[in-house]
């Protein structure tokens, strides 16, 4: 008898075919349901990376496309800045000019100061140190007169003050010769007292006379003699006290007839430190030479828009190093 049998049994077999019939029809309708699902998905998927794509390159452009160079109005609040977002500099130059003085202005732009944006920018760069023209301007008469015997004292160190971050501010008239590289220079030497004015330091006999053209109304205030104080066709003032400046509320500082003689006794009051530099008051241009002007003859270069011409051609003014041999 054999051990196993082959008789084939058909009833033994398992039948697959109801249920086969059944889990195609749940795939077919599984299949039918994750296509109503997937297509909403896809859709968002594509929405959400176009999306994103499109904030990347806004961002990109963004941080390519050049900033507006920044203007100050003194006036209305809305026509104020903020202080926010001020760029980090080593210095700020402020160049005090006057609607009537389009000649200076071009006369700088042939000699020393950049004809261009572009070539501003990169001096900016080199440099550290920013520069503008500074004028001022108002409808009204009155304050228009105030506005021109302020200009050159708070309005401009407040405005400076808010729309940069220096470690130095620069107060220049538009009639001087300067040597933007030796400047940075200057502004890049270790101090130790924060509270700094740099400038041609000066004294001197109190003009009481009416007649007189550095006449001072309030004489009788200071005395016989002044006090120690920068010369002003240019100076300079450490951000520490440009802080204190432009925190001051109006009125609560005094005025005097005299540019100089006015941030001198602001320089007292605060207790700074004064930093004599003759190099920055030299009637001739020099190996040293930062800024030139015809002391004492004129308080600037006597005639300004021919001067600045013939310093330029001079190789000593315009070409020769930014430190001298032995200095470097």
């Amino acid at each position: 008898m054999p051990l196993f049998s082959h008789r084939h049994n058909s009833s033994a077999l398992p039948t697959s075919t109801t249920t086969n019939s059944s889990y195609s029809a749940k795939d077919q309708k599984l299949h039918k349901l994750n296509s109503k699902i997937s297509l909403p998905i896809l859709l968002f998927s594509l929405l959400s990376i176009f999306f994103d794509l499109a904030v990347i390159t806004f961002a990109v452009n963004a941080v390519r496309r050049p900033s507006p160079l920044p203007v100050y109005r003194c006036g209305r609040s809305e026509d104020t800045f903020p202080l926010l977002d001020r760029p980090k500099l080593l210095g700020f130059v402020g160049i005090q000019t006057g609607f009537a003085s389009a000649d200076r202005r071009a006369a700088l732009r042939r000699t020393w100061f950049p004809s261009d944006p572009d070539g501003l920018l990169r001096l900016e760069q080199a440099t550290g140190i920013a520069f503008r023209f500074v004028i001022g301007k108002s409808k009204d008469a009155k304050k228009m007169a105030q506005l021109e015997k302020e200009i050159d004292k708070l309005a401009y160190f407040r405005a400076a003050f808010l729309l940069f971050e220096a470690a130095y501010y620069v107060k220049a008239d538009d009639d001087i010769y300067l040597r933007l590289d030796r400047l940075a220079t200057l502004l890049a030497k270790e101090r130790s007292n924060p509270l700094t004015c740099i400038g041609c330091m000066k004294k001197g006999h109190v003009i009481t006379d009416p007649k007189m053209k550095w006449y001072e109304k309030s004489g009788h205030l200071i005395g016989n003699e002044y006090f120690l104080h920068a010369y002003g066709p240019i100076y300079v003032l450490s951000a520490y006290v440009v802080a204190s400046l432009a925190a001051a509320r109006n009125n609560s500082l005094r005025m005097f007839s005299n540019e100089d003689v006015t941030i001198g006794s602001w320089m007292l009051a605060m207790n700074v430190h004064h930093e004599d530099n003759r190099a920055i008051c030299d009637p001739r241009c020099t190996s040293t030479s930062i800024a030139v002007w015809d002391i004492p003859k004129c308080s600037g270069l006597c005639n300004p828009a021919i001067r600045m011409k013939e310093l330029h051609n001079i190789s000593m003014c315009s070409k020769s190093p930014t430190l001298p041999p032995d200095d470097r």
